[in-house]
């Protein structure tokens, strides 16, 4: 009986698609690549947002997080490997950020 199981399983793992599609896998991974997810500044497809308004000695200032779905694939992985003063460094590997990439400039929903 545990020899038909194991048959069974294995022929069904070989026409399985993909546990997830790269389009499920890239919005994952925007979402929360590292505890904290791209689209809480960079709204939901890379657009931009203004992450927070405050006031300096009477001024209003407005903190942006920039598009990145404009960037070409060297500009967004230069970005992303760059230390910045407010974005947080995610140690992404080069398929991740290809997959990011991928996310932001695919222009679905």
């Amino acid at each position: 009986m545990k020899f038909i199981f194991i048959i069974l399983l294995l022929s069904i793992s070989m026409f399985a698609d993909d546990f997830i599609t790269k389009m499920e896998y890239a919005k994952m991974l925007y979402s929360n690549p590292r505890g904290i997810g791209c689209s809480l500044c960079h709204g939901n497809r890379g657009q931009g947002s203004v992450i927070s308004r405050y006031k300096v000695k009477g001024k209003t200032k407005i903190l942006r997080a920039p598009a990145i779905n404009n960037l070409n694939l060297q500009e967004f992985s230069v970005a992303l490997k760059t230390t910045h003063k407010v974005m947080p460094t995610y140690y992404l590997t080069n398929q991740e950020i290809n997959i990011l990439y991928f996310y932001v400039t695919s222009g679905t929903k």
